[in-house]
Protein backbone atom coordinates (compact mmCIF):
# COMPACT_ATOMS: atom_id res chain seq x y z
CA UNK A 1 0.00 0.00 0.00
CA UNK A 2 1.30 3.44 -0.94
CA UNK A 3 2.23 5.67 1.94
CA UNK A 4 -0.15 8.68 1.91
CA UNK A 5 2.70 10.92 2.99
CA UNK A 6 4.36 10.30 -0.38
CA UNK A 7 1.24 11.48 -2.23
CA UNK A 8 0.70 15.05 -1.00
CA UNK A 9 -2.20 15.85 -3.38
CA UNK A 10 -4.52 13.12 -4.64
CA UNK A 11 -5.67 13.38 -8.23
CA UNK A 12 -9.22 14.27 -7.26
CA UNK A 13 -7.97 17.34 -5.36
CA UNK A 14 -6.04 18.90 -8.25
CA UNK A 15 -7.22 22.34 -9.34
CA UNK A 16 -7.60 23.32 -12.98
CA UNK A 17 -6.53 26.74 -14.26
CA UNK A 18 -10.15 27.76 -14.84
CA UNK A 19 -11.08 26.84 -11.27
CA UNK A 20 -8.04 28.70 -9.99
CA UNK A 21 -9.03 31.86 -11.87
CA UNK A 22 -12.64 31.51 -10.76
CA UNK A 23 -11.50 31.37 -7.13
CA UNK A 24 -9.94 34.79 -7.55
CA UNK A 25 -13.32 36.43 -6.97
CA UNK A 26 -15.05 39.34 -8.64
CA UNK A 27 -11.82 41.33 -9.01
CA UNK A 28 -10.83 38.89 -11.75
CA UNK A 29 -13.56 40.37 -13.98
CA UNK A 30 -11.92 43.81 -14.55
CA UNK A 31 -8.51 42.12 -14.91
CA UNK A 32 -9.93 39.84 -17.60
CA UNK A 33 -11.53 42.81 -19.37
CA UNK A 34 -8.22 44.71 -19.32
CA UNK A 35 -6.47 41.62 -20.71
CA UNK A 36 -8.93 41.35 -23.62
CA UNK A 37 -8.66 45.08 -24.38
CA UNK A 38 -4.88 44.91 -24.20
CA UNK A 39 -4.73 42.00 -26.65
CA UNK A 40 -7.06 43.82 -29.06
CA UNK A 41 -4.97 47.02 -28.97
CA UNK A 42 -1.71 45.13 -29.42
CA UNK A 43 -2.95 43.12 -32.43
CA UNK A 44 -4.66 46.11 -34.06
CA UNK A 45 -1.66 48.42 -33.59
CA UNK A 46 0.79 45.77 -34.77
CA UNK A 47 -1.13 45.33 -38.01
CA UNK A 48 -1.51 49.09 -38.49
CA UNK A 49 2.18 49.83 -37.88
CA UNK A 50 3.29 46.98 -40.12
CA UNK A 51 1.14 48.36 -42.94
CA UNK A 52 2.43 51.90 -42.33
CA UNK A 53 6.05 50.74 -42.59
CA UNK A 54 5.54 49.01 -45.95
CA UNK A 55 6.35 51.87 -48.29
CA UNK A 56 7.43 50.25 -51.60
CA UNK A 57 11.15 50.56 -52.30
CA UNK A 58 10.42 51.93 -55.76
CA UNK A 59 8.07 54.65 -54.48
CA UNK A 60 10.75 57.22 -53.68
CA UNK A 61 12.57 56.68 -56.99
CA UNK A 62 9.35 57.00 -58.98
CA UNK A 63 8.45 60.23 -57.19
CA UNK A 64 11.90 61.66 -57.93
CA UNK A 65 11.67 60.78 -61.61
CA UNK A 66 8.16 62.19 -61.99
CA UNK A 67 8.99 65.46 -60.18
CA UNK A 68 12.16 65.95 -62.20
CA UNK A 69 10.15 65.35 -65.36
CA UNK A 70 7.55 67.88 -64.25
CA UNK A 71 4.78 65.25 -64.08
CA UNK A 72 3.32 66.51 -60.81
CA UNK A 73 -0.18 65.12 -61.43
CA UNK A 74 1.21 61.64 -62.08
CA UNK A 75 3.23 61.90 -58.87
CA UNK A 76 0.06 62.89 -57.00
CA UNK A 77 -1.79 59.91 -58.46
CA UNK A 78 1.03 57.63 -57.36
CA UNK A 79 0.76 58.98 -53.81
CA UNK A 80 -3.01 58.43 -53.83
CA UNK A 81 -2.49 54.79 -54.82
CA UNK A 82 0.05 54.26 -52.01
CA UNK A 83 -1.73 54.08 -48.67
CA UNK A 84 1.13 54.93 -46.30
CA UNK A 85 1.97 57.92 -44.06
CA UNK A 86 4.98 58.75 -46.24
CA UNK A 87 2.83 58.88 -49.37
CA UNK A 88 0.25 61.15 -47.72
CA UNK A 89 2.94 63.55 -46.52
CA UNK A 90 4.59 63.75 -49.94
CA UNK A 91 1.16 64.14 -51.56
CA UNK A 92 0.58 67.22 -49.41
CA UNK A 93 3.95 68.61 -50.43
CA UNK A 94 3.26 67.98 -54.11
CA UNK A 95 -0.09 69.75 -53.86
CA UNK A 96 1.72 72.85 -52.53
CA UNK A 97 4.36 73.01 -55.27
CA UNK A 98 4.53 76.60 -56.46
CA UNK A 99 4.27 77.97 -52.93
CA UNK A 100 7.31 79.11 -50.93
CA UNK A 101 9.41 76.23 -49.68
CA UNK A 102 8.71 77.20 -46.08
CA UNK A 103 4.96 76.82 -46.65
CA UNK A 104 5.51 73.40 -48.20
CA UNK A 105 7.56 72.28 -45.21
CA UNK A 106 4.89 73.52 -42.76
CA UNK A 107 2.15 71.71 -44.69
CA UNK A 108 4.11 68.45 -44.67
CA UNK A 109 4.90 68.88 -40.98
CA UNK A 110 1.21 69.33 -40.13
CA UNK A 111 0.29 66.16 -42.01
CA UNK A 112 3.16 64.39 -40.25
CA UNK A 113 1.73 65.35 -36.86
CA UNK A 114 -1.64 63.89 -37.82
CA UNK A 115 0.01 60.69 -39.03
CA UNK A 116 1.99 60.32 -35.81
CA UNK A 117 -1.22 60.80 -33.83
CA UNK A 118 -2.83 57.98 -35.84
CA UNK A 119 0.20 55.74 -35.31
CA UNK A 120 0.11 56.29 -31.55
CA UNK A 121 -3.65 55.76 -31.24
CA UNK A 122 -4.60 53.78 -28.09
CA UNK A 123 -0.98 53.33 -27.01
CA UNK A 124 -1.64 55.48 -23.94
CA UNK A 125 -4.53 53.17 -23.09
CA UNK A 126 -2.20 50.17 -23.33
CA UNK A 127 0.24 51.90 -20.98
CA UNK A 128 -2.62 52.59 -18.58
CA UNK A 129 -3.61 48.92 -18.62
CA UNK A 130 -0.04 47.87 -17.80
CA UNK A 131 -0.20 50.00 -14.66
CA UNK A 132 -3.85 49.49 -13.69
CA UNK A 133 -3.94 45.68 -13.89
CA UNK A 134 -1.41 45.08 -11.08
CA UNK A 135 -3.14 47.72 -8.93
CA UNK A 136 -6.49 45.98 -9.37
CA UNK A 137 -4.77 42.70 -8.53
CA UNK A 138 -3.39 44.15 -5.31
CA UNK A 139 -6.82 45.55 -4.45
CA UNK A 140 -8.31 42.11 -4.98
CA UNK A 141 -5.70 40.64 -2.65
CA UNK A 142 -6.51 43.17 0.07
CA UNK A 143 -10.26 42.60 -0.16
CA UNK A 144 -9.71 38.85 -0.29
CA UNK A 145 -7.56 38.94 2.83
CA UNK A 146 -10.20 41.02 4.61
CA UNK A 147 -12.82 38.42 3.76
CA UNK A 148 -10.50 35.63 4.90
CA UNK A 149 -9.92 37.27 8.30
CA UNK A 150 -13.64 37.91 8.69
CA UNK A 151 -14.25 34.21 8.09
CA UNK A 152 -11.55 33.35 10.65
CA UNK A 153 -13.08 35.73 13.20
CA UNK A 154 -16.48 34.10 12.76
CA UNK A 155 -15.07 30.60 13.17
CA UNK A 156 -15.87 29.00 16.51
CA UNK A 157 -13.03 27.28 18.31
CA UNK A 158 -9.68 26.56 16.73
CA UNK A 159 -9.14 27.94 13.24
CA UNK A 160 -8.59 25.29 10.60
CA UNK A 161 -5.30 25.69 8.71
CA UNK A 162 -7.20 24.68 5.59
CA UNK A 163 -9.59 27.60 6.01
CA UNK A 164 -6.71 30.02 6.49
CA UNK A 165 -4.65 28.77 3.54
CA UNK A 166 -7.68 28.66 1.22
CA UNK A 167 -8.52 32.28 1.95
CA UNK A 168 -4.94 33.43 1.41
CA UNK A 169 -4.30 31.60 -1.88
CA UNK A 170 -7.62 32.80 -3.28
CA UNK A 171 -6.64 36.37 -2.41
CA UNK A 172 -3.20 35.99 -4.01
CA UNK A 173 -4.67 34.79 -7.32
CA UNK A 174 -5.72 38.34 -8.23
CA UNK A 175 -2.22 39.65 -7.62
CA UNK A 176 -0.71 37.00 -9.86
CA UNK A 177 -3.29 37.66 -12.58
CA UNK A 178 -2.85 41.43 -12.36
CA UNK A 179 0.94 41.16 -12.57
CA UNK A 180 0.67 38.76 -15.51
CA UNK A 181 -1.54 41.17 -17.47
CA UNK A 182 0.53 44.19 -16.42
CA UNK A 183 3.88 42.70 -17.42
CA UNK A 184 2.72 41.47 -20.82
CA UNK A 185 0.94 44.71 -21.72
CA UNK A 186 3.99 46.70 -20.61
CA UNK A 187 6.22 44.64 -22.89
CA UNK A 188 3.69 45.01 -25.71
CA UNK A 189 3.56 48.79 -25.19
CA UNK A 190 7.33 49.16 -25.42
CA UNK A 191 7.43 46.94 -28.51
CA UNK A 192 4.83 49.11 -30.24
CA UNK A 193 6.63 52.31 -29.22
CA UNK A 194 9.79 50.99 -30.89
CA UNK A 195 7.82 50.23 -34.05
CA UNK A 196 6.32 53.73 -34.04
CA UNK A 197 9.82 55.17 -33.73
CA UNK A 198 10.97 53.22 -36.79
CA UNK A 199 8.01 54.40 -38.85
CA UNK A 200 8.60 58.02 -37.80
CA UNK A 201 12.27 57.71 -38.77
CA UNK A 202 11.23 56.44 -42.21
CA UNK A 203 8.78 59.33 -42.58
CA UNK A 204 11.40 61.92 -41.67
CA UNK A 205 14.00 60.39 -43.99
CA UNK A 206 11.65 60.42 -46.98
CA UNK A 207 10.44 63.95 -46.30
CA UNK A 208 14.02 65.25 -46.09
CA UNK A 209 14.77 63.62 -49.45
CA UNK A 210 11.63 65.17 -50.92
CA UNK A 211 12.52 68.67 -49.67
CA UNK A 212 16.03 68.24 -51.08
CA UNK A 213 14.45 67.22 -54.38
CA UNK A 214 12.42 70.43 -54.51
CA UNK A 215 15.60 72.47 -53.95
CA UNK A 216 17.43 70.91 -56.86
CA UNK A 217 18.26 73.46 -59.55
CA UNK A 218 15.93 73.28 -62.54
CA UNK A 219 17.48 72.43 -65.86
Amino acid sequence: MQDPLLDPMPADESISLLELLTNGGYMMVPILILWIVGIYIFVERTRTLSAAAKTPDSFKDEIKNLVRAGSIQEALNLCLRTNTPVARMIEKGLSRIGSPLKNIEVSIENIGKLEIYRLEKNLNLLATISGAAPMIGFLGTVTGMIQAFIAIAQEDGAVSPKLLSAGIYEAMITTAAGLFVGILTYLGYNYLISKVGKVIHTMESNVIDFIDLLQEPTK
